[in-house]
């Protein structure tokens, strides 16, 4: 298996190696793998001639440096787990000076006010950094195709957008939630969660589904308090936020039509650990 460090190396490979009409398929990660990673992996394998991992822990996007800190980071693993599914694949896992060139700093975007919703408003900055990293990654990559999670779904949207406004030339693809068996959503932060803390978090799935159960049922503002209700009254997590949301736009509603499709957005902290999830509405 292949593994770069730099831009330079990366791109000399991927010119030298690649012919004119491979398509190469790109999955960009900060690491701490897990089986909704290996389902991106296997799917750009099946896509593509030739798949690149990004493994990357990118600081510009973390508006808390505690959480930056914390996040785990384990690329012997990481590359354990990716060689299991294909020896073939490339591994671009640069340092944070390679990418940045000693100026971590993000770009402004203009995402058409999808960056104002939900995890906009409580990260400030947040998207801006992931704009300019999958950016920087997409333009050394020069990818066919692109996947990301749902799981992250307003940052898929986001990536959608920037994709759209730079004309990059590639294909963004989103993939299903890959959950644990209780339903939690699978996620690298799922590394700092004890097994009985993982076992409380399933909570949030089994809201998310009674949800999607009294969609189209109760209104928009009753199934808000709902939610409301069920987190003030559990012990172990701190309601962030919960939003239903168009899907396109991403603006929470107080009214649906029958036109268009939404979703639930929930983040919540379990003692300092903060979680995300969210679900097709319609």
């Amino acid at each position: 298996m292949l593994i770069f460090k730099t831009q330079e190396d990366l791109k000399k490979h991927l010119a030298e190696n690649s012919p004119e009409k491979t398509t190469r398929g790109f999955v960009p990660t900060m690491g701490a793998l897990h089986q909704g990673h290996l389902s991106l992996i296997e799917k750009s394998i099946i896509d593509n001639d030739l798949t690149i991992i990004s493994i990357f822990v990118n600081p510009t996007q973390f508006n808390n440096h505690s959480d930056l800190e914390n996040y785990p980071r384990t690329l012997e693993a990481d590359v354990e787990k990716i060689s299991t599914l294909n020896k073939n694949v490339i591994i671009f896992a640069p340092s944070v000076d390679e990418i940045y060139k000693g100026k971590t700093l993000a770009e402004e975007f203009d995402f058409d006010g999808l960056e104002h919703e939900m995890e906009g408003k409580h990260r400030p900055g947040h998207f801006n950094g992931v704009g300019t990293i999958v950016k920087r990654l997409l333009e050394i990559v020069e990818p066919t195709r692109a996947y990301f999670g749902e799981k992250d779904f307003q940052q898929l949207q986001i990536v959608r957008k920037m994709v759209e406004k730079t004309k990059l030339p590639v294909q963004i693809i989103g993939q299903p939630i890959y959950r644990e068996p209780s339903g939690l959503a699978m996620s690298s932060r799922n590394t700092r969660l004890s097994e009985s803390q993982k076992k409380e978090a399933s909570f949030i799935y089994q809201t998310l589904k009674e949800v999607q159960k009294q969609f189209g049922i109760k209104n928009v503002a009753e199934i808000k308090n709902w939610v409301e209700q069920q987190f003030n009254n559990n012990p172990y997590f701190k309601l962030e936020y919960f939003e239903i949301a168009d899907e396109s736009t991403l603006k929470s509603v107080t009214t649906i039509e029958n036109s268009k499709k939404y979703r639930a957005f929930i983040a919540v902290f379990m003692n300092e650990i903060r979680l995300i999830d969210t679900i097709s509405l319609n």
